[in-house]
């Protein structure tokens, strides 16, 4: 029995003609052997009837935050509709199909509602359907906890309830697919000759999604990496082969950078030793921060100054911490990071020359930099954030 899963986000799943290409694309992994296991979003975006941020606008926003089951119970409501409609269309094409709600597919979760996480998966009913020539359409984003309640698992909840089944079936592949073709090079509405990956890392795509791309969330990458599952992203409007992510990347291809993301939003921070003499505040700056619960982002501690990145949405917190503390700061609004990618840089001198080189012939500012073994990081202006990326694009001939 060799089982595939098939996710489908809430535009796939939107409209009747739309519904009519998720039902081939199930009929043709029957066709080829497959036992399709189906995963499907809430039906269309927010402003379309039974969209999760639809559903969310009926409710107050006080009572949101202060009873976040109930929220849960109602941000199930998606995609249970959704996987209802979706089985009535298979059964109409001659597919016989079950709706399923995640805790009826098996997955239990802890009780952290609205952000819940997976503590265990029994995948006997998906077996014993898939078993009898059935095809599970299964509500993506949710599980259910030991007591019986429904729980959400959070943004990009529908790709995570893909790679949980994916693993616990040991389907495969997991085939997530969308209204793009697969990962691209850059993000085509920035870079115009943005070009499709056909195969890449775990690894690699986990920093792209992490680092911006929104393609596929990080935490379904996470999930199928740790079962060695592979992942497909495919459009769901064509017959574009999509981008494969494995363990490996593509051994064929000697280009040393992969892809390029980046982050809107950024302020960048400089605290100075010179200007918080006799401040004992200064050498706790960080934890100061931490206790606040402001995530902080490119890092750089040296003796005489402390430099960080911010998200804008905690300026205002940021703020009133320094100001408690006496602090004197230096900030930098409307920064944006810029993320270059890819595994085959490690090890290889230069690279960040070439990066530093290729921005400033094209006179954009470098504000900070930092790296890993297979990410380099610019923050830079925001003003300059497109031209940014169209340069190192073009610098590593993505």
């Amino acid at each position: 029995m060799k089982i595939v899963v098939q996710k489908f986000g809430g535009t796939s799943v939107s409209t009747e003609e739309n519904r009519q290409q998720v039902i081939n694309k199930v009929k043709n992994a029957i066709k080829e052997g497959y036992s399709p296991v189906l995963v499907v979003s809430a039906m269309g975006r927010k402003g379309q009837p039974y969209a999760t941020d639809t559903l969310l606008s009926l409710i107050d926003d006080k009572f949101k935050n202060t009873n976040k089951l109930a929220k849960d119970l109602l941000m199930c409501c998606g995609e249970i509709i959704s996987s209802v409609v979706m089985s009535d269309d298979l059964y109409n094409a001659g597919i016989d199909a079950v709706p399923l709600t995640g805790g009826q597919a098996g997955i239990l979760t802890d009780n952290n509602f609205n952000e819940a996480t997976c503590i265990d998966v029994k995948p006997k009913k998906i077996f014993d359907l898939v078993s009898q020539g059935r095809v599970p359409v299964v509500t993506g984003f949710q599980g259910v906890t030991e007591n019986g309640y429904l729980t959400t698992l959070g943004r990009g909840g529908s790709d995570t309830t893909a790679s949980i089944l994916g693993v616990a079936l040991k389907a495969e592949a997991i085939e997530i697919y969308t209204d793009v073709d697969g990962i691209m090079t850059a993000d085509p509405r920035v870079v115009e000759n943005a070009n499709l990956i056909d195969v890449i890392s775990y690894y690699e795509v986990f920093q792209l999604a992490e680092k911006g791309a929104t393609v596929i969330h990080p935490k379904a990458v996470e999930v199928a990496m740790e079962g060695n599952i592979p992942i497909l992203i495919k459009n769901t409007m064509s017959d574009c082969k999509g981008t494969l992510i494995n363990n490996f990347g593509d051994k064929s291809n000697d280009r040393m950078m992969t892809g390029i993301t980046s982050q809107k939003n950024r302020i960048q921070v400089s605290i100075t030793a010179a200007e918080n003499q006799g401040n004992s505040k200064y050498k706790n700056v960080l934890d100061l921060l931490a206790a606040n619960k402001i995530s902080l982002d490119l890092i750089n501690i040296f003796p005489s100054e402390q430099i960080f990145t911010v998200n804008q949405a905690d300026k205002e917190t940021l703020e009133n911490v320094l100001n408690s503390a006496n602090l004197k700061y230096i900030l930098i609004e409307n920064c944006s990071k810029v993320a270059v990618i890819g595994s085959k840089m490690k090890g290889i001198p230069g690279v960040m020359a070439k990066i530093i080189k290729a921005l400033s012939d094209n006179n954009i500012e470098v504000l900070q930099t930092a790296d890993s073994h297979m990410t380099i990081w610019c923050l830079v202006h925001s003003k300059d954030e497109k031209e940014a990326i169209n340069v190192l694009h073009k610098t590593f001939k993505l």
